[in-house]
């Protein structure tokens, strides 16, 4: 098998592990928002949305709470098309078993969609979505089926995209030799070989893959394998603090880089803020940093809740899918699940204010590669940590293409 073709299958078969790298039994409760309803008139459109909670995996609360404070803003905002939106939730706990549960309640209730929602089990959720007709709209982009089932509608490009373009940014800020460093578990290998795909496009060399096993809790060993490396890549999930403190007692110097949700705002404040050996990191992203005016709407829906981080990619998924859903359903004579795939579908592009480019999901726009052919928005941004905060790369920055590098994977 050839490299290329190598890489394409891992892709389609190992793209749940962005779940652990961008991370940071079912109920169906609504979010209360009684007050903000009151002058809206209509049946209440319904939207659900799922994400592990209470459990010892990657738990993604925010994914709910902003679902939670779109609700609250979007009523005291009009509405949809002056009707209530209405938000059900369930947390799928990071088992399968109890994701099949939610996608079937959200059968049971007639939601018209699945909005912005975490699930690494799209194998278990989407037949059953797809078999009700019911679309899912701007998942965070962990799970394979979310690039590949036509029910599918993602805002983000995934891992293909994010390390493609994060590969890419390494280089053109002038690293020559790469070294990432990631978990020792298969689904990772893909990772690194989108990483690659980027370094090598720039006129960069192939990344260093250095491997982490699952228990380490000293990365000292690995700190010291990068010796020799100029940028040193910690795609760890919520576990790169681990490599972070073992360079700090090692007195490394190397640069450092990242997707977003590794290298964060927070890990930057605890190793010393703008003094941080952080600060100046090369971090790729989905979308403008929270700073930028895009997200204004975001900020003051969310204001004081402590427990929204919004610079978790998560969450701004969640947000800029709920964006999507508005704007499309806007647009349908009468709100339901068949009218908006119709529309979705078919749309020349749905704007998200700037924070993406506008969306369509025409078969004009698809990547044309098999198992991913449900991405259709192959930007990413070029971010970095400046004061402690994460902020466009440079002046002037927007959004990045990587379409042409993927695209040449086809072939």
């Amino acid at each position: 098998m050839n490299d290329s073709r190598r890489r394409r299958t891992t892709a389609a078969s190992c793209l749940a592990v962005t779940g652990v790298l961008l991370a940071a039994g079912c109920g169906g409760k609504a979010a209360g928002s009684s007050a903000e309803t009151s002058s809206l008139k209509g049946a209440p459109v319904k939207v659900m949305v799922w994400t592990p909670e209470d459990t010892q995996g990657s738990a993604q609360p925010g994914v709910r709470l902003t679902a939670q404070a779109y609700e609250k803003w979007i009523n005291a905002n009009g509405g949809i098309k002056g009707a209530p939106l209405k938000v059900l939730t369930c947390n799928e706990k990071n088992n399968p078993d109890e994701a099949e549960k939610c996608a079937q309640q959200a059968v049971a209730e007639k939601v018209v969609a699945v909005v912005g929602s975490y699930s690494l089990a799209g194998d278990r959720y989407m037949p059953i979505l797809q078999k009700a007709g019911i679309p899912y709209l701007g998942g965070t982009g962990v799970s394979a089926a979310e690039f590949s089932n036509p029910l599918s509608f993602p805002v983000n490009g995934g891992t293909p995209v994010i390390f493609a373009a994060h590969g890419r940014q390494l280089v053109q800020s002038g690293c020559k030799k790469i070294t990432g460093v990631r978990y020792d578990v298969a689904a990772a290998a893909v990772v690194s070989q989108f990483l690659t795909v980027g370094t090598v496009s720039a006129g960069g060399a192939p990344a260093k893959d250095l491997k982490v096993p699952l228990t380490a809790t000293d990365l000292a060993p690995q700190v010291a394998a990068t010796k020799g490396s100029d940028c040193v890549d910690v795609i760890m999930g919520t576990a790169s603090g681990l490599f972070v403190k073992s360079y700090i007692q090692s007195g490394a110097k190397t640069k450092l880089g990242s997707v977003v949700g590794n290298l964060t705002p927070q890990l930057a404040e605890s190793t010393g803020g703008s003094s941080s050996p952080l600060e100046g990191a090369a971090i790729t992203g989905y979308f403008p940093p929270t700073s930028d005016a895009a997200w204004k709407d975001f900020v003051a829906a969310t204001k004081g809740d402590k427990d929204i981080d919004t610079t978790n990619g998560a969450n701004e998924t969640t947000w800029v899918a709920f964006k999507v859903f508005t704007e499309a359903a806007k647009k349908l004579p009468t709100i339901n699940s068949k009218a908006l795939v119709q529309e979705l579908d078919t749309t020349p592009g749905i704007s998200t204010g700037g924070l993406t480019p506008p969306l369509s999901w025409k078969a004009s726009t698809a990547l044309p590669i098999k198992g991913l052919d449900r991405i259709h928005n192959t930007t990413a941004t070029e971010l970095t940590i400046r004061g402690g905060k994460i902020e466009w790369a440079k002046p002037g920055s927007t959004f990045v293409d990587v379409r042409k590098v993927l695209a040449a994977l086809s072939g």
